[in-house]
């Protein structure tokens, strides 16, 4: 079984009583990574992935995840499938797209750290807040009134051609 498909069974099979231990785990594991990517934005984030395992002292199993969450805010998405402990990981990380992520994701405990103010200023994320909460804005189509025209092309009122 790949690391990917170890991360997928974890979250997949969660009892409600382990869920809870489960998640501050991960959680505490995201934040420790988090932080470290944060405070040092122009410090690649390289390395072999039983490196960075030792490195952030996490289960392989949650930095899988860690990257599995963060994938979509690569500029070049990693194949999660393929990776093992030897992989060589290089991630090149929008900022701007991860921020927007963690809003999604409702991850208040990342998108509040502090090593934000590094990357981006207050304005900034002010501006993918309104984008994010833009994009949850649902737009009703206006419906025809009983007088209008037909939108069919019949020429005829809407109450008497297709709003029987």
């Amino acid at each position: 079984m790949s690391l990917y498909e170890k991360w997928q069974d974890l979250i997949e099979n969660q009892s409600e009583k382990e869920f809870e231990k489960f998640w501050d785990g991960y959680s505490s594991a995201e934040v420790k990574i988090y932080s470290d990517i944060l405070a040092n934005p122009s410090k690649a984030f390289a390395g072999k992935f039983s490196e960075l395992v030792t490195k952030y002292e996490v289960d392989e199993t949650l930095f899988m995840g860690f990257l599995d969450g963060i994938n979509t805010s690569l500029t070049e998405p990693l194949e999660l499938q393929e990776i093992d402990a030897d992989s060589e990981i290089n991630l090149s990380i929008d900022f701007d797209d991860l921020y927007f992520n963690m809003l999604v994701a409702e991850a208040e405990h990342l998108y509040t750290l502090d090593d934000w103010d590094i990357i981006l200023d207050d304005l900034r994320r002010d501006e993918i807040v309104k984008e994010y909460k833009r994009s949850k804005t649902v737009i009703k189509e206006k419906t025809p009134g009983r007088n209008d025209p037909c939108s069919c092309g019949s020429g005829k009122k809407y109450k008497k051609c297709c709003g029987v």
